[in-house]
């Protein structure tokens, strides 16, 4: 039996994609006995480390895509980075990677927290450099090629940027609920119960969209439409 390159980034990229639509999913139904006030705060708590365990799965996934495009890309002739950039890509990925692993180990501390704080600004760097190539490369300026049957690895790009920019303000919810779920360990407190609710019921807006926007990810990957 022979393995060829391709066939198994694609493979990966799939599962990846299905971490990350899955994921999202799972954190919004759960999310909802999170804040039920009827419900005892330990089972409350319970609710939130599920959360948070499916919750990596999927930012695993989103992280990892970003690596497995790019090398699959330049495979296909669509990104020039091959050779030692993709080396320095995926040695960026995995690293971080393991930052979200770091931050999501230690969650529950002051250095949890920090953590999730760099990676959080690791996209606010990360996010504009992507939309901004993509954006580039339709306009025929590069670095990506664009040509007739191409537009969709750049637009595939430029979406995945919006997605992050969406998972980004998930990520400041649910950092959010932490420390909020910090105070109510405390005692009751019907101000924090308040916001947490508030919290959810924008988030769940903001759910639907980023659902939309990761089918339509997958959708120009896989149907490569122009």
């Amino acid at each position: 039996m022979v393995f060829s390159e391709l066939p198994i980034l694609r493979w990966v990229h799939i599962v990846c994609m299905v971490y990350w639509l899955g994921g999202e999913w799972g954190i919004f139904n759960i999310s909802t006995n999170i804040v039920n006030r009827k419900l005892p705060m330990e089972e409350r708590r319970r609710h939130m480390e599920v959360a948070y365990r499916i919750d990596i799965l999927a930012r695993s996934g989103i992280i990892l895509l970003l690596p497995l495009g790019l090398h699959m890309g330049n495979i296909w002739g669509i990104q020039p980075f091959g050779g030692a950039w993709l080396v320095l890509i995926w040695a960026a990925g995995l690293a971080w990677l393991g930052l979200c692993l770091s931050a999501f180990f230690r969650r529950e501390t002051d250095r949890g927290i920090r953590l999730t704080l760099i990676d959080e600004k690791l996209r606010f760097v990360l996010i504009p450099v992507l939309l901004v190539c993509a954006v580039s490369s339709l306009l025929g300026f590069g670095p990506f090629e664009a040509g007739v049957g191409q537009k969709w690895y750049s637009s595939k790009i430029m979406l995945y940027s919006g997605a992050l920019v969406i998972g980004l303000y998930l990520r400041f919810i649910m950092r959010e609920w932490t420390m909020m779920f910090r105070e109510l360990a405390k005692g009751a407190n019907p101000l924090v119960e308040a916001r947490l609710e508030r919290s959810l019921r924008q988030s769940r807006y903001v759910a639907y969209g980023y659902w939309c926007l990761i089918l339509s990810v997958a959708f120009l990957g896989a149907v490569k439409p122009f």
